[in-house]
C-alpha cells in the first residue's frame, strides 16, 4: 500500500475509531519522508517537509506523553515522581507504541517510498512507533485533546492497565542489566554512540554496549532510548527477556 490511490481514509478511520474532518491530516500522519521525496520534482512547488509525518510524529510525542502522564497521576496518587516516570517511559517507548502500532495494523496504511518499501519499513519497530505518534498528533489537530485521549487509552488500554510501579522498575532494562552484572560480580557494562543517522531534528542513534561477554547493538530516536534498546537486546541474549 504505497500509493496514493491506495490509501483508504475511511479504512482506517474505522480502524482507530476516529473520524477526520480534515482527511488530509490523517493522510499526512500515514506518510513517510521517503514517499514525500518521490513526489517532490525539481520543477515542483511543493515542499517535502509539508507532506511527510515528521512534525506531526513530534506533536503527538508530546501529547501522547501528557495523556499518559495524566493517567499515571490519576491511577496511582501514591506514586513518587520516580516511579511514575519509569511508568511513564515505559508505556511511551518505542517498543510499547510499535506494539500498540502493530495491533491496529497502522503499518498497512502506511504510504512508503520505494526504497524504504523494499527494506521492509513496514516492519520496522521504530517507524511504526513513528506511525503511531504521528496519528496522535493529527488527531489532536483534528479534534482536541479528548478524542486523543480516547485513542491512546484505547490503543494502549493493556499496556495501561498492566502498568504499576514494581513492574516498571523490573522493566527498565539499564537497571536490570546493571543488577544482573553487579550481582554476577562484573563490571558496569558500557555504552558508545557508534552511529547517529538522519538529520538534526529527527535523528536516529546507534548505541555499542559492551560487557564481560558480549556485545550488541541499540538504535533510538534519543542516545538514552539507544541504550535501553541496547541493553534490551543483551539481556535477550542473556535469556532475560524485559
Amino acid at each position: 500500500m504505497n500509493s496514493t490511490k491506495d490509501f483508504r481514509p475511511e479504512s482506517l478511520e474505522e480502524i482507530i475509531a476516529y473520524h477526520f474532518r480534515d482527511s488530509a491530516l490523517l493522510a499526512r500522519a500515514m506518510t513517510h519522508r521517503s514517499w514525500a521525496h518521490e513526489q517532490v520534482t525539481p520543477r515542483g512547488h511543493r515542499n517535502a517537509r509539508d507532506l511527510h509525518n515528521e512534525a506531526l510524529e513530534f506533536l503527538g510525542d508530546s501529547i501522547l506523553g501528557l495523556i499518559v502522564a495524566d493517567y499515571l497521576f490519576r491511577a496511582y496518587p501514591q506514586a513518587t515522581e520516580g516511579e511514575l516516570s519509569r511508568m511513564k517511559h515505559r508505556l511511551v517507548s518505542a517498543p510499547t507504541l510499535a506494539k500498540a502500532s502493530a495491533e491496529l495494523g497502522l503499518g498497512d496504511f502506511v504510504r512508503f517510498g520505494r526504497g524504504e518499501e523494499k527494506s521492509g519499513g513496514r516492519r520496522k519497530r521504530a517507524l511504526l512507533a513513528d506511525v503511531f505518534e504521528a496519528v496522535t498528533g493529527a488527531i489532536f489537530l483534528d479534534g482536541g485533546l479528548d478524542p486523543t485521549r480516547s485513542f491512546v487509552e484505547r490503543a494502549l488500554g493493556e499496556e495501561l492497565r498492566r502498568a504499576d510501579p514494581v513492574a516498571a522498575a523490573a522493566a527498565d532494562p539499564k537497571t536490570t542489566l546493571q543488577e544482573r552484572l553487579q550481582a554476577a560480580r562484573q563490571l558496569a557494562p558500557q555504552y558508545t554512540v557508534v552511529e547517529t543517522v538522519g538529520p538534526p531534528h529527527h535523528r536516529t542513534f546507534h548505541v555499542e554496549l559492551s560487557w564481560n561477554g558480549g556485545k550488541v547493538r541499540g538504535e533510538g530516536r534519543t542516545i538514552k532510548a539507544a541504550e535501553a534498546d541496547a541493553a534490551r537486546v543483551a539481556l535477550e541474549q542473556m535469556g532475560t527477556a524485559t
